[in-house]
């Protein structure tokens, strides 16, 4: 099975998410920044990876959250959620993404979310 990371960032009980560029599957819709775990990758140094070439964010992944499967185009997938310390954000550079923004949780359950996402809703809970 494949893996993916979602990096929760969590400040002042908002949560920083990315708006999808237009293209793609779920182009258009929020996420919770990462992407997949590449061959010889730990999930948590592909946060590290993710947040450098999505958004030029430097990040420390600290605890483990939850992990959901799902299925997409390419097969099943295991999401793997840690939460995630910004290090650095002075040279925020979005390449994946129209534009990012802190939320609180209430917020982001009415917005237009990535169903995989989604589906780490009721772990964020106690988070904020």
């Amino acid at each position: 099975m494949r893996e993916s990371v979602a990096a929760i960032m969590c400040s002042s009980g908002k949560f920083l998410i990315g708006h999808r560029l237009p293209e793609g599957e779920m182009g258009g819709r929020w996420e919770f920044p990462g992407g997949k775990v590449d061959e010889g990758e730990t999930p948590e140094s592909a946060i590290v990876r993710e947040l450098r070439e999505e958004m030029g964010i430097e990040a420390v992944p600290e605890q483990y959250i939850a992990s959901i499967d799902f299925s997409n185009k390419n097969g099943p997938v295991r999401l793997l959620a840690f939460t995630v310390r910004i290090a650095d954000d002075s040279a925020v550079k979005l390449t994946e993404h129209s534009e990012i923004k802190w939320a609180t949780l209430e917020e982001i359950e009415k917005m237009p979310f990535v169903d995989s996402d989604r589906k780490l809703f009721p772990f964020l809970k106690d988070l904020h």
